[in-house]
Formats: C-alpha cells, sequence, structure tokens
C-alpha cells in the first residue's frame, strides 16, 4: 500500500491532525508493511558507505531515558546519512551474557547449583532474548529504523565464534596468561571484575592509626621505636606483610610527653597528626630520609610469629595519613606490586563470599569481612598500639549490576597483557576522531593507566575460555585448539563447552606433551562480558559483508571510555592492529531534574513510554535533539511539556504552509525564480542559508544547532516576518495571480525543503506532512536531502549585497514595529492594519528601499504609508537610525476583504463593501461572487 493512497486529498482542502500517540503506531506499521528500512538500502546500493556501530544495551528491564537518548541520536544521524547519498545499514545489537541474568533467574527461584550448567544456561539465554524482545519493541516505538529482524546478539554462535578467534589472536601474540594477583573481587557476585565494572560511591570507613615495633632497625632506628601506619581497612591486617614508605619522604621520630616508646611518621605529617592524637609537647628526636629505613623489619601488631619488612614504593604521599602504608600483597594492587619486588608471600585470608578464613587467624575464621574490622581494631587496642580510631570518608569501588563494595583479592586469573601493547593501542588512536575533543584524552589516559586486563569471570552465562588443562596441569591455547573451539561455537553455540567432555572438544586426533595419556581437562570460567562486546568489530562488522571495518562511528555514553570504547579498542589493536572506530561521539548522563542519577528505587525515573503514551514518540526525539547530550542531562516533565510547545509551533507552521499550498501544482504553477516578487525570493535566500547550516550541523552530529536554527527559522523568518504578511497575498490576490503563485512557489519550497530537514528528527510528522506534498517518493524517508539551492544561474547564492540590504531593511522594519507597538500602547491604534506609517528616511535609506523594490505597506501590514526625507520629520516623530517614524490612525473605512482601512471604501459602486484594489480583483476573476455578507477567511 502507498502511503499516499491512505490519504484521502480528493477535494479536501487540507485536514493534518495531531494525535501522535495513535498516528504513530499506525504509521510505524505502513512503514513495516512497505518494508521501509530495506527499501532505503537498495536505494542507497552502490553508494559510499557510512557505518555507525551500535553499542548493544544489556538486554534486562525495559529501556529508559538514557536509552532513547541513545538510540534516537543515531538513528537522527543513520536517517540523515542515508538521506545524504550514503549507504549506511543500521544494525542493532544486544550485550545478553552476565551476571544479571544469572540473578534474574535465582529470584524467580532457580538454583543453577542444582541444575546442570548447561540447563541453567538455556534458561538464561531463554530469559535474554526475551528481554531483546522487550527492548526491541521500545526502540521500534521511538521510531528507530534498523535491521530489526537481523540484530547482532552476544549470545548468537556466529558471534560467539568470532569472540574466541579474537581470543585466539591475544594468544598468538603471547597476551594472555594466567596469574594470581588482586583483582577487583566482587563476593556479592562471586567473581572477578574488571576496571570498566565497577562504579564509585562515597563511603565511610573505619579509618586506623595504629604502631608497629622496630625489630631490627639496621642501625638507623632504635628497637623502642613505633613506626605508625594508617589504614582504612583494618580487616586487612591479618594479612600485613610490610610497610612502605618513601625513599625522597624525610621522616621523623618524635616523642611526646608522659610516653616512654618513640614514633615515626612523616616530618609533614607530625604536627597534624600531634594534634589527631592528642599529643603534647611533641619532640623530634631525629630525622631519615625515606631511602636510609628499606629492609628495616617490625613487629606485626597481633601475629606474634610474623615480621614485616620496611619496602620502598612510589605510591605514598604526604597528602592524608602518616607516610607509611600497611601492606598486604594479596588484597591491594600496589600491595601486591610492591610486595613482588621484595619477594613477600601473597596472603588472601578472605573468601569468595567475603567471609575470612582460618588463614587470618582462629578470631577472624568464618566473620565476614565488614565485621572484622572490629575485631582487629580490638586486637590493636589490646596490643596497646592503636593510636586513633575515626571515621574517613572516600570514594570507594562498587560492583556496578549489584550495588554492593567490592575487595581487592588475589585470586588465580586469566588475563590479558595490556602492558605489552600499550604503545601499540596509543598509536592506532591518534587518528580516531573525538566528538567532544576531551575525550581523546581521557581514553589515552586510561590506557596509560590501566593495568592488565582480568578477563576470567567465576560465572556460567558467558562465552567459555576456550582453554585446556594436560595432565600436567599446564594451560594448552594453540591455533589448532582455539580454531576448533570457534568452529564448534558457530556451528552449536558455546553451551557445547557444557554439553561435552573435553576430550570431545578438542581436534581429532590431538595430542599434547603435557598429556602422555591423552586426558586433558577444560576452564570452568567464562570470559568477561566486556570481552564480549568489546569483540563485535569482529562478530559483526568484520562477519557481515555489507558492513565495514573500522566503523566511521562509536556513539555511547561517557561511561563508555572505560567501557565500550575501551575494550573494543584493546580488542580490535591485538586482532587487527588498528582502532575499531574512525570517529567517537559521547554523551553524557540523564538525570532527573534535580540532577541526581534517576532510580527505580529512588522514584525519580522517567520512562519514554509515559512521554510517548502521552505526547508521542516525536516529542521525545525533538527533546533529544534540543539537548547538550555532550554533557550531562537533566529531565523532567516541564521540558517535554516545553518541548510539546515547540513541536506545536513547528507542526502549526507547517500546516499554514500546506492549507495555503493545497490548490499549488509545483508542475504547472511554479514560478521561475527570477520572475519572484523580490521579498519571495529573499526567502529562498534564507531557505537556502538555512539548509547550508542545518545540514552542517547534522554533519558534525550537532542537533541542539539544529534544534535552535529550525526554531528560528520557523519562529522568526516565517511566522514573525513571511506568514505574517503572507495571508495579503495569498487570500486577496487573484488564484493564478503572478504575485500569489509567487509566494506559492516560494512556500511550497519551504515546505519541501522543511520536511526532508526534519525528518531525520521527527520522521513520524514529516511522513504525515509528505503525504500532502506533490511529490514523486511515496515517503519522505526515500527522499534526498535538499541540495544548497543554485535558485537561478544568473544569480549568486552567496550574495553578500543582498544579505547587507535585507539586513538593513529588516533593522528598519523592527523599527517601525516598536512604533507600532508604542502607538498600541497610547492606545493609538489596535492593530498594525488601523496605522498609517509616515517613513522619513536618509539618502540611503530610500535608495536601499528601491533597490530592494518591495512593498513596504503591504510587509508592514499597515493601511497606509508615506514616505518623506528624513530632515522633513516632525518633532513628534519617533527617532532611530536613517530614520524616523509617525504613526497616526488610518482614515477611512474597514474594507471587509483585505481588513485594512481605505478611504476608497465603495469607490466601486458594485461592491460597496470593498476597497478599490479589492474590487478590481474580484470584477476581474470572481465577477459571480456575492458581496453581501461577505466573511474574511
Amino acid at each position: 500500500m502507498r502511503v499516499k493512497d491512505t490519504l484521502n486529498l480528493g477535494k479536501t482542502k487540507f485536514k493534518m491532525r495531531g494525535n501522535l500517540p495513535v498516528k504513530e503506531v499506525e504509521r510505524q506499521s505502513l512503514w513495516a508493511e512497505n518494508k521501509l528500512y530495506e527499501a532505503r538500502q537498495k536505494l542507497n546500493e552502490g553508494k559510499p558507505t557510512f557505518i555507525l556501530h551500535d553499542g548493544p544495551p544489556y538486554a534486562n528491564g525495559p529501556i529508559h531515558m538514557g536509552h532513547a537518548l541513545n538510540k534516537i541520536s543515531k538513528d537522527i544521524i543513520v536517517r540523515y546519512k542515508s538521506m545524504s547519498g550514503y549507504r549506511a545499514p543500521y544494525v542493532p545489537g544486544w550485550d545478553t551474557h552476565g551476571l544479571p541474568i544469572e540473578q534474574q533467574l535465582t529470584k524467580a527461584g532457580y538454583d543453577r547449583k542444582k541444575m546442570s550448567t548447561a540447563d541453567f544456561r538455556d534458561l538464561c539465554r531463554e530469559y535474554a532474548l526475551k528481554q531483546v524482545d522487550l527492548q526491541r519493541e521500545g526502540f521500534k516505538r521511538l521510531g528507530v529504523s534498523a535491521e530489526w529482524d537481523n540484530p547482532y546478539l552476544t549470545l548468537k554462535p556466529e558471534f560467539e565464534a568470532a569472540e574466541v578467534r579474537v581470543f585466539g589472536e591475544f594468544a598468538k601474540r603471547g597476551l594472555i596468561y594466567k596469574g594470581k594477583k588482586p583483582v577487583y573481587w566482587s563476593w556479592s557476585s562471586e567473581s572477578a571484575m574488571a576496571e570498566a565494572e565497577v562504579e564509585y560511591h562515597d563511603v565511610t570507613s573505619p579509618s586506623a592509626f595504629f604502631g608497629e615495633k622496630v625489630v631490627d632497625g639496621k642501625g638507623v632506628l632504635d628497637d623502642d621505636t613505633y613506626m605508625v601506619v594508617w589504614t582504612t581497612t583494618p580487616w586487612t591486617i591479618p594479612a600485613s606483610e610490610g610497610i612502605t614508605i618513601d625513599a625522597g619522604i624525610e621522616y621523623a621520630v618524635v616523642q611526646p610527653a608522659g610516653e616512654d616508646r618513640k614514633f615515626l611518621l612523616a616530618k609533614d605529617l607530625v604536627d597534624e597528626n600531634a594534634e589527631r592524637f592528642g599529643w603534647e609537647d611533641v619532640k623530634v628526636l631525629k630525622t631519615v630520609m625515606g631511602q636510609e629505613m628499606e629492609n628495616i623489619t617490625a613487629q606485626h601488631p597481633f601475629i606474634a610469629d610474623r615480621k614485616l619488612v620496611v619496602m620502598l614504593g612510589d605510591f605514598v604521599t604526604t597528602e592524608s595519613g602518616t607516610g607509611l602504608v600497611h601492606t598486604a600483597p594479596g588484597l591491594g594492587e600496589d600491595d601486591f606490586n610492591v610486595g613482588a619486588q621484595y619477594h613477600l608471600p601473597v596472603i588472601v585470608p578472605v573468601n569468595d563470599q567475603g567471609y575470612m578464613t582460618a588463614e587470618a587467624g582462629p578470631d577472624f575464621d568464618g566473620v565476614f569481612y565488614e565485621d572484622a574490622n572490629q575485631i582487629a581494631l580490638d586486637k590493636l587496642k589490646d596490643a596497646n598500639v592503636l593510636l586513633k580510631y575515626m571515621p574517613y570518608e572516600h570514594s570507594y569501588p562498587f560492583d556496578w549490576r549489584t550495588k554492593k563494595p567490592v575487595i581487592f583479592r588475589a585470586t588465580p586469573q586469566w588475563f590479558a597483557s595490556v602492558d605489552k601493547m600499550r604503545d601499540e593501542i596509543l598509536d592506532a588512536l591518534q587518528d580516531v576522531k573525538f566528538q567532544p575533543d576531551w575525550g581523546k584524552r581521557r581514553l589515552e589516559n586510561m590506557i596509560k593507566d590501566r593495568g592488565d586486563w582480568v578477563i576470567s569471570r567465576q560465572r556460567v552465562w558467558g562465552v567459555p575460555l576456550p582453554i585446556f588443562y594436560g595432565e600436567d596441569g599446564e594451560a594448552i591455547i594453540t591455533p589448532e585448539t582455539v580454531d576448533h573451539v570457534a568452529d564448534l561455537f558457530g556451528q552449536y553455540g558455546s553451551n557445547i563447552w557444557f554439553k561435552r567432555e573435553a576430550k570431545d572438544l578438542l581436534p581429532a586426533g590431538f595430542t599434547s606433551e603435557h598429556s602422555p595419556h591423552g586426558e586433558f581437562t577444560k576452564e570452568t570460567d567464562i570470559m568477561d562480558v566486556w570481552f564480549d562486546s568489546g569483540s563485535s568489530h569482529q562478530g559483526v562488522l568484520a562477519e557481515r559483508d555489507y558492513l565495514d571495518f573500522p566503523a566511521d562511528l562509536y556513539l555511547e555514553g561517557s561511561d563508555q571510555y572505560r567501557g565500550w570504547f575501551n575494550s573494543s579498542l584493546i580488542t580490535s589493536v591485538a586482532a587487527t592492529g588498528k582502532a575499531p572506530y574512525k570517529q567517537i561521539v559521547s554523551q553524557g548522563f540523564t538525570l532527573d531534574k534535580d540532577g541526581h542519577k534517576m532510580s527505580k528505587s529512588l522514584g525519580n525515573t522517567i520512562a519514554p513510554s509515559e512521554i510517548i503514551d502521552k505526547m508521542g514518540a516525536d516529542i521525545v526525539r525533538l527533546w533529544v535533539a534540543s539537548v547538550d547530550s555532550s554533557a550531562d542531562i537533566r529531565v523532567s516533565t516541564e521540558a517535554f511539556v516545553k518541548i510539546s510547545d515547540s513541536y506545536k509551533k513547528l507542526r502549526n507552521t507547517m500546516r499554514y504552509l500546506l492549507a495555503n499550498t493545497s490548490d499549488f501544482d509545483p508542475e504547472k504553477d511554479a514560478v521561475d525564480f527570477d520572475q519572484l516578487t523580490t521579498v519571495d525570493r529573499h526567502m529562498l535566500y534564507q531557505l537556502n542559508e538555512f539548509t547550508k547550516s542545518v545540514k552542517a550541523h547534522y554533519e558534525n552530529y550537532d542537533f541542539l544547532n539544529i534544534y535552535k536554527e529550525l526554531i528560528n527559522f520557523v519562529v522568526t523568518d516565517l511566522s514573525a516576518f513571511y506568514l505574517d504578511f503572507a495571508k495579503d497575498v495569498l487570500y486577496i490576490e487573484a488564484e493564478n495571480s503572478p504575485a500569489r503563485r509567487s509566494m506559492q512557489t516560494v512556500f511550497y519550497q519551504i515546505a519541501v525543503s522543511l520536511t526532508k530537514l526534519i525528518t531525520p528528527i521527527l520522521p513520524h510528522t514529516a511522513e504525515e506532512i509528505w503525504g500532502f506534498l506533490k511529490e514523486p517518493e511515496d515517503f519522505v524517508q526515500l527522499a534526498e536531502m535538499p541540495v544548497v539551492l543554485d535558485m537561478n544561474d544568473s544569480v549568486e547564492v552567496e550574495d553578500t549585497e543582498h544579505k547587507s540590504a535585507w539586513d538593513h531593511f529588516m533593522t528598519l522594519r523592527s523599527h517601525v514595529l516598536k512604533a507600532l507597538e508604542e502607538a498600541r500602547d497610547a492606545k493609538l491604534i489596535g492593530k498594525a492594519a488601523e496605522a498609517h506609517l509616515d517613513l522619513y528616511l536618509d539618502a540611503d535609506t530610500k535608495g536601499l528601499l528601491n533597490t530592494l523594490n518591495v512593498d513596504v505597506q503591504q510587509i508592514l501590514l499597515v493601511s497606509g504609508l508615506d514616505v518623506a526625507d528624513l530632515d522633513a520629520a516632525p518633532a513628534d516623530a519617533l527617532s532611530f537610525d536613517h530614520l524616523a517614524v509617525k504613526v497616526t490612525p488610518a482614515t477611512g473605512e474597514v474594507c471587509e476583504r483585505c481588513r485594512l482601512t481605505k478611504e476608497d471604501v465603495g469607490s466601486d459602486t458594485d461592491y460597496p463593501h470593498f476597497c478599490a484594489r479589492c474590487a478590481a480583483i474580484v470584477r476581474e476573476n470572481y465577477p459571480e461572487t456575492a458581496t453581501e455578507g461577505f466573511e474574511e477567511k
């Protein structure tokens, strides 16, 4: 069915109704019936390609306003590119693995530990696909045009196979290794986490300052000296193996009054801590540089058989604390690194669920780590070494899924080495464009500071690590085994890993020196879900022959600098040697009206469906265009009401343009450019400038300036100027008069161009308008963006003299409008049509009017106008630069046709209620028209 066949134009003049919530759904059904996305792709075959690669949202729950901002922004770009000479297919995707789906099933009553892994994974897959369907319908309701019937899903076999091959590229380059070192450990998820999976919240921790007595001072410190350390995690003290100081810090040995003990702390922090500890009359006995104290040993405060070694580290500062740091290599990254240099053991006295183990000592065994803080503090008190306990507010990492704090915990994990390829990754970023510009620096800094990527997860719903183990425990990762697993996943899906034995997952006849008896086991950990989505450049762009790698654009929220932008870059450089994107555009977060993060638990969310059901999807889409998405965005119902008002202004303007071109056939009635009236020609100049500017903003993904210019053009250039006086031509001149057809030509061109230009933002409204235009395409989405107009071969579009002259005229008009307003305020006139103007102009302005050849009286909508020299202006005229204005009430009677006050009303006796102009028009064109009871249109 053609869209125009559904519009009963017939003899009906014009009916363009709103009711977006209902009409949009009908229109979307029509788009689907006509396979509009596919039609656009076919139309663009052979054109240059533009690929916006979709960052996959997580498949869990209905879409929220952040989703709407993201997907509509992408849709605006893709629609514009599709209408601008590019083949721009858009493949939406979903991130379908991970802990939240496991949690949802647990909440529903499923116990994964009582089921086979394969069966539990089947339930996860089923749940994920339902969430994909839920979100897909939400995105479609927003009017997003995409390859909805064939999206990419990280659970699809072909995607999983591609991901395994990306892993294989890491392995070939020697970038995959297993190690035991502290990682973010989520006890609430029972799994390791990557940096991208944590978020920071302000917390209050039990901060403790305590002394550790020197055992062997190496001749630098006396044995009765206590080294004062500071920690915000007292529960980690059972894992303490050392004390870290800085080589370049000057330390002081001090003795407070009344104390027989001596204490060591940073010299610059003595006064601050003396006040904190309540010390008085503190004597500085000696100072010593940190480098002189390396390898001094001290006694653990409550573990009698453990001695602590003093180490030099570069992470110690004097910004807070004491300048000495309690060091537990098994429970902190800096601690681990410095401990490794001094060959310290790695003690990890806390289990997967966050409970202390027997390794911490009998008093701690079985205690939840947070509760262990108090036990540690009590033991410090009992040892008489606790100098101060105080709450300490600071930022701390949380599991972004469970919203619970994480701990640093050394566990055996699989890592992808970032360090070995850091320079290569940074080099790959050099040719990538960023918007905003600061994005490049942000991503570079994150890569520079990033540690090796822990890619293993102790979960089941994800892509298994394709690693086998020999009989001697050695890991087996060869190109042969990885490729074979990838082939199996591509054919059967990754669940086969959990359904078959290791020997059945290896290539036929595979042997290894690590398994002389041919026995193998398989890894049980899965890959980090960021490895999933981060591999999409290969699982989607390189996989589908109608897409291109690298993508032209990645567009996501600013949190993806540590997420998808980051993981995609690392995997792409490892697999291909280059970045997966040519440009990154990042957006801020959607917040509530008070600037707080939206949360269902806080009850401060506004779902897109709420606005759509009340106002329509196009209101949400226009809102997206109206905000500065480079920063965080506050969302409120009031904002959508305001946008709705702007939408109504646009809609009413389009209604006016369409209503006044309903009898206009562009094939028969259009007037050539050089035959247009001066003011009509000027409006085409304005349209041309507007088109150029809007298209430039589209190219720069600058939706906010598109919105601003659109509203300004509609309100200022059209409604407040051109359309304001248009009725004196359109309603008064004869139907086929040159003046009316001239204006209709421009009206129609403006309507066509505006409709095309707003299509990426307001596709539903644009299609509704298009149905009333007499254009060859059935759907505006199958049309092309308006070109910058040539107008006429003999006329230069970039005519600076034209612009200068009209700027001068518009200044004159603004002065006249001010004078008319003052006359209204003085009750001299009512509306402008009741006024007579006397304009007193200087020679240049008179020459300007002659050059422009405009009907000034008609444009100003006054009933009379006289022009005189500026030096003839009376004293009571209102003076401006280059002119003066005097407003007086027009004399005569009101013409019942044009509604102007004229002295010649009734001069034609056949038309006693018309002015001479109207009488002549009617006599010539409508002689049969009755004059009695004539009403203004």
